[in-house]
This record gives C-alpha cells, sequence and structure tokens, in this order.
C-alpha cells in the first residue's frame, strides 16, 4: 500500500521555490518532469511539485508511513528554509 501526504505552500513565487528545490535535492536525487510538474525521486519516495500562481502543491508518497516522514520532512524543511525570507510554512496532510 502506498502512504500519502499533501501540502499546498502558499506563495506567488511557486515556480521559483520549485526550480530551487529541485536543483538542492537534485545533486543527490533524480529529478524528472512529468508534464508541468517536476517529481523529486529520493530512495524512500517521492515528491511532486505543482506550481500553481497562488501556491506550490506538494504530494509525497512512500511505501510506508516512516518511509513518508522522511520524504515529507527532507522536502519540507529545505522548502522552509529556502523561503524563511517569506515565511514560507509547510504544512502536511496524512
Amino acid at each position: 500500500m502506498t502512504e500519502t501526504a499533501t501540502a499546498s505552500v502558499t506563495t506567488d513565487n511557486a515556480p521559483r521555490y520549485a526550480k530551487q528545490l529541485a536543483s538542492h535535492l537534485g545533486r543527490r536525487s533524480e529529478i524528472k518532469e512529468v508534464g508541468a510538474d517536476t517529481v523529486i525521486v529520493l530512495t524512500v519516495g517521492e515528491c511532486r511539485l505543482h506550481s500553481t500562481p497562488e501556491a506550490l502543491e506538494l504530494t509525497a508518497t512512500a511505501a510506508s508511513a516512516g518511509d513518508l516522514q522522511t520524504v515529507t520532512g527532507v522536502v519540507g524543511s529545505h522548502l522552509e528554509r529556502f523561503g524563511q525570507r517569506n515565511e514560507l510554512a509547510v504544512t502536511w496532510v496524512f
């Protein structure tokens, strides 16, 4: 069974944050472009990034709840650090 979590991060700079996140995490992970979305493939799961004019939509998936916690922790903490100046907050819904 696949575990899933989602988050909607309000920002008018979603494409910039998606690119920065993919560039940074792409040093150790695979990055795939799927249509207009970017997918970050970690060893324990993946996170799809979808930019809208109002938000960066995140969908994390993994095989187990523990792996999902790892994916959401890695992606969320990096995004919050990159958006610290703009007070970005990532709140995952499991």
